[in-house]
């Protein structure tokens, strides 16, 4: 970990607070979203088509909602739209400037080897924005990064124990780089989930006092347990002043890849914008309720249902090809 200034007093913003832009990435590799096996009633190339309309649909909703920073292969090398993960952390000093805290992205523990490149995209494409940045070496993704803006974080001890870091290293990295005084430690993340538990698809801050958090209500889904305790965590939880959040029950599809496996979606993977939130939707029975319960938490944006029942092929859904850059 490189040596930074001993007073950093610095804040991670909630995520429904004013955006100066949204980074994306185009897709464009066809093995990301790609058929499992031969039952698959997609080809690569079928997918990998309906994922550019799904693209085209969020630049639709987004243009009157905030600037869209695209990244593309004629900007860009980059290997993947995962820009969620190997985009910085964003925070802000006491001043209200910007600062980028550049973690190390390493494909989630050296899982995707030719994704590892995806590493060195912050350094290209802030050549131009040119905003202050503190490459950590800590390898983390920000996606098992959740903030309610007032030094609170969520996040899951699976991910963090993955990436080689314990507690106490985590603990004193988020309080000296992110401002948290206090850190609300889940367990587990979602079965088959290649990211080791990223918070972003268990449990999301809508305000720095209410959270959704996904929860199974049939015993017999294979995340019952898992979600059930972090929700037990979640509704024992306090803040700083010792006050409890409001925890608001989300449910999960129960979506299963061609090939049978269970896929990682979950509806807490919403993306919020500065007047809409996009919302994963999932062909499942469970939608319809998950999209009211969220635009229950977002009375003054406008709730966009995105199907991403092919998006998920590629491990993620919204928040992860999307990472928000604070205004100032």
């Amino acid at each position: 970990m490189n040596e930074s200034p001993k007073e950093l007093d610095y804040r991670m913003p909630g995520e429904w607070e004013k955006h100066q832009a949204v980074w994306l990435a185009w897709p464009y590799d066809r093995i990301t979203f790609g058929s499992l096996n031969e039952k698959d009633e997609r080809t690569n190339e079928e997918r990998l088509k309906i994922v550019e309309n799904i693209y085209k649909q969020i630049l639709e909703v987004l243009k009157n909602s905030e600037k869209v920073n695209l990244i593309t292969r004629e900007k860009v090398d980059y290997a993947d739209v995962w820009t969620r993960d190997y985009m910085p952390v964003f925070v802000k000093d006491n001043n209200g400037k910007l600062v980028a805290i550049k973690l190390k992205y390493n494909a989630y523990g050296e899982k995707f080897e030719a994704l590892t490149r995806d590493d060195k995209v912050w350094g290209e494409v802030n050549k131009e924005s040119n905003i202050e940045t503190i490459d950590t070496g800590v390898v983390l993704e920000a996606g098992a990064l959740e903030s309610n803006g007032a030094g609170v974080l969520l996040t899951t001890e699976e991910c963090i124990n993955a990436r080689g870091l314990n507690k106490e290293e985590a603990t004193d990295f988020f309080a000296k780089y992110l401002g948290m005084s206090k850190i609300i430690w889940l367990k587990k993340g979602l079965v088959n989930d290649h990211t080791d538990g990223h918070i972003d698809e268990i449990a999301r801050f809508v305000s720095p006092n209410k959270i959704l958090c996904a929860f199974a209500e049939d015993t017999q889904d294979e995340n019952y347990e898992r979600l059930r305790e972090n929700f037990e965590i979640l509704e024992n939880a306090t803040d700083q002043k010792g006050n409890k959040f409001e925890i608001i029950k989300l449910p999960i599809p129960n979506m299963h890849y061609s090939n049978g496996t269970r896929t990682p979606a979950s509806y807490t993977n919403f993306f919020i914008g500065n007047k809409v939130v996009l919302a994963p939707i999932f062909n499942d029975k469970n939608d319809e309720k998950a999209i009211s319960i969220i635009k229950s938490c977002f009375p003054d944006r406008e709730v966009v249902p995105i199907d991403c029942t092919d998006l998920i092929y590629g491990g993620g859904a919204l928040h992860c090809i999307t990472r928000d850059e604070p205004a100032v």
